[in-house]
């Protein structure tokens, strides 16, 4: 949700409609209007998709993240943590 919310500021910084970006992104509208409502998980190539069409690195869509998602003692104890 917070990533969809940070596509939607950007895009509309940059006065873009959903239907510019997603086809600057070659994405389905409804698609990218499911992102931005947190109503659909986005892949990888597709958020590479949106940052290239927004132009900006990729990193720059998640440079607004104040807070780290938690970890639980088992998510951290599987990943090694």
């Amino acid at each position: 949700m917070l990533l969809g919310l940070r596509i939607r500021a950007l895009r509309e910084r940059l006065k873009l409609s959903q239907e510019e970006l997603s086809h600057r992104a070659r994405i389905h509208t409804t698609y990218l209007s499911d992102v931005e409502r947190g109503r659909r998980n986005i892949g990888v190539l597709n958020i590479a998709r949106i940052a290239f069409a927004l132009n900006l690195p990729l990193s720059e869509l998640f440079s607004d993240f104040k807070t780290k998602l938690p970890v639980t003692a088992t998510r951290a104890r599987q990943a090694g943590v």
